[in-house]
Order: C-alpha cells, then sequence, then structure tokens
C-alpha cells in the first residue's frame, strides 16, 4: 500500500512505536499532523490544502503481526481535475492496517497474488511501525480519485469536451442514424 515515493525518504508525517514495546500501549492513541506536516504532505499528495488529519487507534500483536484498528480524520481540498478549483473533502473513516515483517523473499519475487484482506497489509523492518506514515497513506487511499468542482461540466463543455454520453460508440452509432 505505499504511496511515499522512495523508501529511503523520512515520511512528512512520521510516528513510530518499537515493536517490542506494542504491549504496552494500552487504550486508544492519538496522532495529528502539524502544520509543516500538513504542509509537506499536501505537496506530496497534490493537494491544495490539507488543514486537518489526525487518527485515533490502538495496536495489538495477533498471529505474528502488528495490528492497528482506529478512524483517521482529515480535511483536505483537492484541485478540480476540469477547473483546477479547489474542491473541499472531509474524511472520516475506519482502518484496520496489518503490519507484517518484509522478508527477502517477497521483495524479489517478480509476481505476487494479492487478495482483499492484503489491500490493508503494510510491510516493516520488524522493529518498528510507522503509524504516522501509514495514517497518511490511508488517507490518501480514501480520497476522492478525480475530484469536481460543481461547474467542472459547464466548463468542460466550454471548453469543447465531450461528455460521456456524447463520446460513447453509441451517440456516433446515432449521429450516423440520424442522417439517413
Amino acid at each position: 500500500m505505499s504511496i511515499n515515493p522512495s523508501p529511503n525518504l523520512t515520511p512528512e508525517f512520521s510516528r513510530t512505536h518499537k515493536v517490542d514495546q506494542i504491549a504496552r500501549l494500552a487504550g486508544k492513541l492519538h496522532i495529528a499532523a502539524k502544520q509543516p506536516e500538513r504542509d509537506a504532505l499536501a505537496q506530496r499528495f497534490g493537494l491544495a490544502a490539507l488543514d486537518r488529519l489526525e487518527a485515533d487507534y490502538g495496536v495489538a500483536n495477533e498471529d505474528g503481526a502488528i495490528v492497528a484498528r482506529g478512524r483517521v480524520r482529515a480535511e483536505l481540498a483537492q484541485p478540480c481535475v476540469a477547473t483546477g478549483v479547489p474542491v473541499p473533502e472531509t474524511i472520516d473513516s475506519d482502518f484496520i492496517l496489518r503490519f507484517v515483517v518484509e522478508s527477502e523473499d517477497v521483495q524479489a519475487a517478480d509476481e505476487l497474488e494479492l487478495d482483499a484482506e492484503d489491500c490493508d497489509t503494510i510491510g516493516y523492518d520488524g522493529h518498528v511501525i510507522d503509524m504516522g506514515e501509514a495514517v497518511a497513506e490511508t488517507m490518501a487511499l480514501a480520497m476522492t480519485p478525480f475530484p469536481r468542482a460543481p461547474d467542472a461540466d459547464a466548463y468542460l463543455k466550454e471548453a469543447g469536451v465531450l461528455s460521456e454520453e456524447q463520446a460513447s460508440p453509441f451517440a456516433a452509432l446515432l449521429a450516423l442514424k440520424g442522417k439517413e
């Protein structure tokens, strides 16, 4: 699930937990990105603004993995795909993340089969998990993929861009039929 551009870079929003201390982390934990971290994340994810990013969660050792269950909340704005105008969005979503130790066998594999459960699996070095980075990635995956401002359709029409209905093969056939 990694969106981080390079594994060698330090994440903009890093909140780490040592694996050998997970058992001592009782109850709900809370993390919140500070303004400079939010600014850096906004730049990384191409956002017009990231006004809030926080999470409440618990972590536990389960079946040889570290499992984090919680809720991520964010207030952000993405540029409209048509106009570039910021489109506000609120994210308030539950998550379950499973951290598993990365092995060289998995990294070297040419082909890896994934099922639905693997989508929430994050590899780590066996010593430290980074919940800040995991929360940032969870937010990025929850964002609207192609945000559109309310006036996007009118803007596209004025620019001469066809709608999906106008550009479909059936629309071309209907236009041909109308000429007969």
